[in-house]
């Protein structure tokens, strides 16, 4: 059985097992504890980050290239198109997702759990000592300071730009490129889950996000697409249970 080492909570992760999903695979997760877990990650693929994902005697790190790895090794249905000015589409998406979107995202987030103790302690690791949870509560919400606020707010309007574009698109296709479900799109629904968490992300988290951009109205019909595409490959892998 193919072998996912990963965070439960990285978009990276998550976008491996969306594509694990869609192909209709069977894999087990190993989740690894950041510092002291990622010392084995290390010993397995020769860096410490994840998504890493053990197939057979194959080590693969790196969520694009475990992505293109499934698409080659599980053709039907393929993640990426046959016509190449498709395949340039989805591949520049992913791209994208990967790099400007995670990093908003992400530091989105960080912004937000610094504000909100129940965020922050809700994205701990689920084998941290409760003493160590219950500090990471108390920890004060003003020590994020106003001038990381200043320095983050262009980014947080580029971001916001990109994604009422993106709310517009998903109105009118179901999908970005093309007329199926492509890489592009599994990216770009994995990184949304960090701006507000799915009901997979567990009923801690479920529908806790970034303020501002979780309940804005111009985006919940993108929202809305990513929890139907999120939908779609739960049904998927019940059909081939």
């Amino acid at each position: 059985m193919l072998e996912l080492h990963q965070f439960r909570h990285s978009a990276f992760c998550l976008k491996v097992r969306m594509v694990l999903q869609a192909k209709g695979l069977s894999f087990r997760t190993v989740e690894v504890t950041p510092g002291v877990g990622q010392a084995a990650v290390f010993r397995l693929s020769g860096q410490r980050q994840v998504p890493v994902l053990v197939d057979r005697d194959q080590v693969i790190a790196d969520s694009s290239a475990i992505a293109l790895h499934l698409d080659q090794r599980e053709p039907d249905p393929a993640l990426i198109p046959t016509d190449p000015r498709q395949a340039a589409q989805v591949h520049l998406l992913e791209d994208w997702a990967d790099t400007t979107l995670a990093m908003a995202g992400r530091s989105s987030l960080v912004q937000a759990a610094a504000l909100d103790p129940e965020l922050r302690v809700a994205l701990l690791p689920d084998d941290l000592p409760d003493p160590m949870r219950s500090v990471m509560g108390m920890i004060p919400g003003g020590w994020v300071s106003n001038i990381t606020e200043l320095v983050n707010q262009k980014e947080r309007t580029e971001l916001l730009a990109s994604l009422e574009q993106l709310a517009s698109s998903v109105q009118t296709s179901p999908w970005l490129v093309g007329d199926s479900m492509t890489l592009a799109d599994i990216a770009v629904a994995a990184q949304l889950s960090l701006l507000r968490f799915p009901s997979s992300a567990g009923s801690a988290l479920a529908g806790k996000g970034v303020p501002g951009l979780s309940d804005h109205p111009k985006l919940q019909p993108l929202f809305q697409w990513r929890d139907q595409i999120e939908l779609k490959l739960m049904e998927r892998t019940l059909e081939e249970v």
